[in-house]
This record gives C-alpha cells, sequence and structure tokens, in this order.
C-alpha cells in the first residue's frame, strides 16, 4: 500500500444504523448513570460498611464491632416503634390513589378544560416541601385558617390542637401528604388512560356497558402497570416520610418517623453506625415490599 494513503478518519456517519443507536443510547445514558453509580451505589456501599462500625461520624477511626448494631436493634422493639406511625401514610397514600383514579377517570373522558384540572391538582407537586410545610404549619395553628373555616361552617366543635394532640397529629401530617403528591398520581393515571383506545370503549358503549362497568372492566386493566408502580412507590414512600413530619414537628407528639429517627441517631446522637444499619434494615423492608407486591400480583395473573 503506497504511504501517500491516508487513515480513515472516524466519523459517526460511517457506522450503521444500528451502531449509531447504540453509540447515541451510551452518550446519553453516560452521564446520568455515572451520577446515579457516584451519589446513590456508592454512598450506599460505604452505609453497609458503617453499619458494622461504632463510627460518630467525627472521629477518623471505625472501629469494627460486627453485628452489634444489628443485634442491638432487633433486641429492642423501640427500634421499630415509629413504623407504627408509617401506617398512617399507608393508609392515607391508599386513599390517596383511589382519589387520584377517580379524579383522573372524572377529567380525561368528555370533559372540559380537562387540561386545566390537570394543572390545578399537578401545581403542589411542583411546590418545594418546605414551603409546603410551612405553609401547613401557619393552616393548622390554633385560631388560624383551619379553625376559622369551621368555625364559619358553624362547626366550631370540632377545633382541636391539630399538631400537638398525638391522637391527631398524624392524620393531620399524612393529609398534608395527599394534599402534597396526589396530583402526581392524577397526572400519571391520566396519561395511562388516554393509551386506552377510544374503540374499546365505545365498542362497549354500544354492547351497553355503563360508566362504572367501563371503568372496572376496561380502565383499570388498561392502566394496571402504572397502578402497580404507584402503589410501590407510595408504600415505600409511606415507610421512609421524613420532609413533612420532620418540617412540621421535628418528629415530637407522636410523630416520629424510622427516617426521622435513623436521622437523629445520625447527627444528634453521633451514633453514625447504628443509623447506617437502621437504614440498610429499612432499605431491605422496601426490597421486600417489592417481591411481596410483585408475587401477589404475579399469583393473581396481573
Amino acid at each position: 500500500m503506497e504511504a501517500s494513503v491516508k487513515r480513515k478518519k472516524f466519523s459517526i456517519s460511517s457506522l450503521t444504523y444500528k451502531q449509531q443507536k447504540i453509540l447515541i443510547s451510551i452518550t446519553f445514558l453516560f452521564v446520568p448513570v455515572l451520577l446515579l453509580i457516584l451519589f446513590t451505589y456508592v454512598p450506599s456501599i460505604f452505609m453497609f460498611g458503617y453499619s458494622f462500625t461504632d463510627w460518630d461520624g467525627i472521629s477518623p477511626t471505625k472501629n469494627f464491632i460486627g453485628l452489634s448494631n444489628y443485634k442491638l436493634i432487633f433486641s429492642s422493639p423501640d427500634y421499630f416503634r415509629p413504623f407504627i406511625v408509617s401506617l398512617y401514610y399507608i393508609i392515607a397514600a391508599f386513599i390517596q390513589i383511589a382519589l387520584a383514579v377517580c379524579i383522573s377517570y372524572l377529567i380525561s373522558f368528555r370533559c372540559r378544560f380537562a387540561n386545566l384540572f390537570k394543572g390545578v391538582y399537578f401545581f403542589p407537586s411542583l411546590i418545594n416541601s418546605v414551603a409546603i410545610s410551612f405553609i401547613f404549619i401557619f393552616f393548622f395553628q390554633p385560631g388560624s385558617t383551619l379553625d376559622t373555616i369551621l368555625k364559619l361552617l358553624g362547626l366550631g366543635r370540632y377545633i382541636h390542637f391539630w399538631l400537638q394532640d398525638p391522637h391527631l397529629i398524624n392524620v393531620s401530617l399524612a393529609f398534608v401528604s395527599v394534599w402534597r403528591y396526589i396530583g402526581y398520581d392524577i397526572v400519571m393515571f391520566s396519561a395511562a388512560m388516554q393509551s386506552i383506545p377510544t374503540d374499546i370503549i365505545e365498542a362497549a358503549e354500544v354492547d351497553g356497558a355503563n360508566r362504572f362497568q367501563q371503568f372496572i372492566h376496561i380502565i383499570i386493566p388498561g392502566i394496571s402497570t402504572i397502578l402497580k408502580l404507584l402503589v410501590f412507590l407510595s408504600i415505600t414512600g409511606s415507610l421512609a416520610a421524613f420532609e413533612i413530619p420532620y418540617i412540621m414537628t421535628g418528629g415530637g407528639n407522636g410523630s416520629m418517623t424510622f427516617v426521622i429517627q435513623t436521622v437523629n441517631f445520625a447527627f444528634q446522637n453521633y451514633r453514625v453506625g447504628l443509623a447506617s444499619a437502621l437504614a440498610v434494615i429499612l432499605l431491605i423492608i422496601s426490597i421486600l415490599v417489592f417481591a411481596i407486591q410483585r408475587v401477589a400480583l404475579q399469583s393473581r395473573g396481573a
């Protein structure tokens, strides 16, 4: 071969269509995957390692203590008591999903200003959790917005100390959580419903199916994938509730969640090793919830 022959320069156009797709996919995925590894998986690995130490988060030395943190946690039921508080959020999550499905159905078919309603419902999801928490701290204050509304409606006898009463505080916080996240569920369910072919619904109407029968036999099966995803996210989110109760009450008056307890152990009691063990247990519980949900749905043929 003659020396004057130049080497061909690499160019994307010289690749096949399949090779171009692979290269573009890798290029776009590289940065997100790198960030995911650096800020999620690597810290999780370190957290798992810390759970076997007595590290206080400050000292440069980390003494290996084996399973002592896990033995301490499982030897006392007090560490799992915050999961009772999580039940309020789990119940609220199912109410939230049920309301979101119904509202999505009402605004997705033959509804004027459907996009306006979706925007109004979705708007709270755009607000920062800190801002929402401060809004509802004022909303629930004695003599403030909620109490004023109840008085105007002639329901003054139902006024309580919403964020001080241990019997009502978690109900109040769960209500805030529903208000915060229901708009996201509505938008997701609405998008799933819009993907259902209209000819199936029209055929059902011709066959005499009413709206309720269409909802049960067409809409629910049609959104089953999104429904399963949001149920899982709602349950795991309920177990890991943190921002709203932490900002509004600091975990006081019986509103302590598992994550608030973990954060307190790490940054107030300086027991990062024990807090890491608690975080690992929460991660395992979330994985078990996903596995149980998947097995249960598969057994029902979902």
